[in-house]
């Protein structure tokens, strides 16, 4: 009697993820490097390294250190285009940067239909996070804000509604100072994760009018389907439910940004109980503060709150205008 044939199981996709005090020449020289970082809003070249991107946000300290993506085994990277990739371990890096003429709905749509394109020629074709970064993401009025904007230009690309169980994590944050680029960029993978919601929050999806005519298209946190990868969490501020809290207090708008990443945690850990109950050592947080005034006092109150995370700080704009933090990051 002849066996069932054997099912190889998918690969395991580890990701590393890290906060890099070195050159980055030394670290593109690295094997597996998918992706590496360095936050400046000072203008500079482009690097010829496809693994490079130059996010335009000013860190707490004059210089932050390098996040760098690393998966085991070998990397192939280049360009197709106006994107920089590059893949390995099972995983894809991908980089989009349009010139933004003060139309970012028409910016939006040309970019998340260009991301759509790829993303359905790929063989990494279930985006896991996305960061979207551009300039004066709160300046104008009601439904003319720029990032109601940015929502419907979004929903305009991507062509169709999206399934709750389709959205990837994703972050959107304002440059401080006017860059005249959009800014985005992806981690995708071969198979689907699994979008989280925080039972503290609404669905970003089911947000009422009062909010824009297109609601966010994003999950809280993302859970990958191997345990070999981290929880990757979603930009998170100070809302229950849909409201703003705490618009007098940046103390207590940390923390309440704080007790919204723990209930993801306790959410994904439902799925994964081996993830640490809290942030630790091995947890990695982007924190982005409105006001320049406060990137000191914001980077001594996370020391204080969660001494053994590595994070970096940066002046950055959040969403609504009386947000002053969002916090995103992954979590192992």
């Amino acid at each position: 009697m002849s066996s069932l044939p054997t099912v190889a199981s998918p690969p395991a996709n580890p990701l590393r993820i890290d906060l890099v005090d070195a050159s980055l020449e030394a670290v593109l020289a690295e094997p597996g490097l998918l992706a590496a970082f360095a936050f400046d809003a000072t203008p500079a070249p482009r690097h010829d390294d496809a693994r490079h991107l130059r996010v335009a946000l000013a860190p707490a300290h004059g210089r932050a250190p390098l996040e760098c993506w690393r998966v085991d085994g070998p990397v192939s990277h280049g360009r197709d285009g106006d994107i920089a990739w590059s893949r390995g371990g099972g995983l894809q890096f991908g980089a989009l940067e349009l010139a933004d003429d003060g139309d970012i709905e028409a910016v939006a749509e040309a970019a998340y239909r260009r991301l759509q394109q790829w993303l359905s020629r790929s063989d990494h074709p279930h985006p896991l996070r996305i960061w979207n970064y551009l300039d004066a993401i709160t300046e104008g009025d009601g439904d003319n804000e720029r990032y109601r904007r940015f929502c419907v230009g979004r929903a305009r690309g991507i062509g169709r509604e999206l399934a709750p169980g389709e959205l990837p994590a994703a972050t959107a944050i304002g440059h401080p100072q006017r860059s005249g680029r959009f800014q985005l960029y992806w981690l995708s993978a071969q198979q689907a994760g699994t979008p989280l919601e925080n039972p503290r929050q609404l669905q970003a999806w089911r947000y009422p009018r009062q909010y824009g005519p297109q609601p966010p298209g994003f999950a809280r946190a993302l859970l990958p389907t191997s345990d070999a990868m981290p929880l990757l969490l979603s930009g998170t501020a100070a809302v229950v439910g849909h409201a703003s809290q705490h618009g007098d207090s940046l103390e207590a708008q940390l923390d309440e940004v704080l007790v919204n990443l723990r209930s993801l945690i306790a959410t994904a850990r439902a799925q994964r109980p081996s993830l640490p109950a809290q942030p630790g050592p091995a947890s990695r947080l982007k924190v982005y503060v409105r006001d320049a005034d406060a990137l000191a006092r914001v980077d001594a109150l996370m020391e204080a709150r969660l001494p053994f995370v590595p994070r970096v700080v940066l002046h950055g704009h959040v969403c609504r205008r009386e947000l002053l933090v969002e916090i995103d990051g992954s979590h192992a």
